[in-house]
Parts: C-alpha cells; structure tokens; sequence
C-alpha cells in the first residue's frame, strides 16, 4: 500500500473489531451529520465486501487513531464504491487524507477493480480539492443527498496501480455510439499499416464509419447495428491483415449472434442474411475460426507474440450499461491485459481514462463474456508478413 512520504509520522492498516472505539470517535468528532453507527462499522468490518483501513501515530497501548476510508466492493463488478474517509481534525494539512486515498487506491486495484467512485458534499472543499488533486473527476450530482440537504458531487477514477503502459499501438477515441469495434480495428490498422498510410494520416470520422459499413450486423435490439466478430475478420482481412475469430457461446458452436434480444423478425431476418454473408466470406478468404473463447492469458501470449486483440466485454462492467463492447487488447504487463477502450464518455473522461487500461487477468475473464448465451468473442490480427 502507498503511504505518505514521512512514513515516521503515522502508519496504515487493516481496521479490526477492536478498533470500534477509535472508528466511533473519530466520526463523532469529524462529522456533524450522516454519521456512521457503531452497529453499521461492526457489520461492515464483518463482510468480505468492505475494506476499512486505519491511520494511526504510535505503537501498542500508545497507538492513535487520526483517520479511516471505507471500501466497498461489488461482486461480479470493477468498480469500488470510497464509501467514507474520514481525517482527525487534529491531523489535517499534515498529508494523511492523500496517503490513505492512496492506500485506498491500491486496496482496490489489488481486488481487481478498476474504478472508484464516491460522493462528496458540495460544502466540503477541502475533501473535493483532495479527490481533484488526485485526479478524480466529477460526473454528477445526487441533489438532497445528505441530511442537511447539501447535494452529493460524484466523482470517479479509472485505477491503474503501479503497470507498464508503454505500447506501440496508437490509441483512436469512437465519434459514435456504435462503432467501437470498428474503431479497435482502425487502432490495429495505424500499427501495423504505419504511418504512411492513410489509417494514420487520415484518421477520423469517415475512415471510422467506413469501417462499420463493412463490418456491421445491419441491425441490433434497438437503434443502429453494431459489429461482430465475422464481420471486423472479414475487413481486416480485406485490408491487409492476417486475422483469425475466436467465438463461443453455450449453445450451438455455429449459433449466430446478438440475436436473443431482437423481437422484430424483420430484424432477425436482416441479422442472420448479414452474418451468414461474413460466415461465408471468411470461409471464401481462409480466415482460421476457433470455437472457443481466449482468456486473459491466452490474449497475454497472442500480444506477446507481436499480435493485437479485439475483444468483446459487458459494457455493464464498464461503464454500467447491458450492451456488448468492444476493445483492443494490444499486451500484457504481469497479470494484467492492457487495452485501448475506444469510448471516452464526454465530460467525465479524457484520452488518458481510456488508453492503455491495465485490467488484471480475473476481472478480464469475468467482463469478456456477454449475454444469456455467454458468447465470449475475440478477433485476433496481426500483419501478414509476421513483423511485429
């Protein structure tokens, strides 16, 4: 865990039962609202889904308390919830608020998440300069939220711990809604094409949706169809690259795809024309497929060996919608995938939230499956020549 730069002056820890009294008075003495019970910090020191780390100064019968942060953990989520931090007034401009977000930081990024959010009161400026500073970022406002009726600021940070995100893969943000799986395949194209080519020279919206066009399933539930496996192969083929589909779901190995939730049989119908076509390309262009999915370790060789991978993942593990997402896997750093996710949301990220995005190897396994049928997706690419 990270700590202050004066490690002499106090220590963090673990939180036990025997710490009550100390967690008790210090929210008495720090909070004048919104407390936390005695009885709420004995339940929470009790679950394996909250994580209370202590401050302290001294040693033994002689050990202080001057601060906590409360964690919480979602199961079958990336993202941790700060659901308290709290410093001794007595303790305050002498670093502890950053060494323990820090600590906190780290607690959660070794538990696999890879986002943090919290609420803060609008009349707490001191703790909003702390998160800001920190590089957390507003994305909304809870109104009425606290019980002197001062709104909850939310405020959220993609987490990275201590990973290499070097990479010679160029990064490209999605315009659209729809395309990040042609936006993967844009990013993969500007690596191994090279910066003669019109992918690196000329990238943006048009090259973008030309990409979709040739890609797309046409329709999907609702809206403008996104892309799937098949289809980006085929245009990666097409353009110059050696890709290769791995596909899986739990029912038939040739089960064509996205199509549980769509009602209209005229969708249906365009659906499985489109995807049957991508089928029947692939096959016409030698394009290896393999029913099964990759995992997390099996993305880590393919990068290793100078190879790129789209993947498809739960967006509901991203950014907490049920749609299916595509990202670039482009290497590996330990236990970690290291990726491009091509959507910036407007107003709460930038570029560097999004771009080389360590997601260890556990979190990664359980977000690249998608659906009822649990299809696990992935298109493999690399140049054809075999350079790196």
């Amino acid at each position: 865990m990270s700590q202050s730069s004066d490690r002499r002056a106090f220590s963090i820890r673990p939180a036990r039962g025997s710490d009550l009294d100390a967690l008790v008075e210090l929210e008495n003495e720090s909070f004048e609202t919104d407390r936390i019970s005695r009885r709420s910090f004995r339940h929470y020191l009790g679950l394996s889904t909250y994580l209370c780390l202590l401050v302290t100064t001294g040693a033994g019968a002689k050990e202080t308390a001057i601060g906590y942060g409360l964690l919480s953990f979602r199961k079958g989520t990336a993202m941790a919830r700060l659901y308290s931090l709290c410093i001794s007034p007595k303790a305050r401009g002498l670093g502890v608020g950053r060494a323990l977000l820090e600590a906190l930081e780290d607690a959660a990024f070794d538990r696999e998440r890879l986002i943090i959010r919290l609420e803060v009161s609008e009349k707490n400026p001191v703790a909003i300069g702390l998160y800001e500073k920190a590089g957390y970022r507003k994305f909304g406002v809870y109104p009425d939220y606290y019980e002197d009726g001062s709104d909850a600021i939310r405020y959220e940070k993609w987490l990275r711990g201590h990973v290499n995100v070097r990479t010679n893969t160029p990064y490209y943000e999605q315009t659209t809604e729809f395309t990040c799986g042609p936006c993967c395949l844009l990013m993969a194209l500007r690596r191994y094409h090279g910066k003669e080519s019109e992918w690196w020279t000329k990238p943006g919206p048009q090259l973008e949706v030309r990409l979709w066009r040739e890609s797309t399933t046409v329709f999907m539930t609702s809206g403008i169809g996104g892309c799937e496996p098949f289809g980006m192969a085929v245009a990666a083929g097409e353009y110059g690259l050696a890709p290769e589909v791995f596909v899986s779901t739990r029912r038939s190995p040739d089960q064509l795809l996205f199509l549980d939730s769509v009602r209209s049989a005229e969708k249906r119908r365009v659906m499985t024309l489109a995807q049957q076509d991508f089928r029947d390309r692939a096959t016409a262009m030698g394009i290896p497929v393999h029913r099964r999915g990759l995992t997390a370790a099996a993305v880590a060789e393919q990068t290793a060996e100078g190879r790129v991978v789209l993947v498809l993942l739960s967006g509901y593990s991203m950014f907490g919608q049920r749609v299916p997402h595509w990202v670039l896997a482009h290497g590996a750093s330990g236990r970690h995938v290291m990726i491009h996710d091509p959507w910036v949301e407007n107003l709460r990220e930038t570029q560097s939230d999004a771009a080389n995005v360590p997601i260890p190897f556990a979190a990664f396994d359980r977000m690249s499956r998608y659906g009822r049928s649990g299809l696990r997706a992935a298109v493999v690419v690399g140049p054809k020549d075999g350079a790196k």
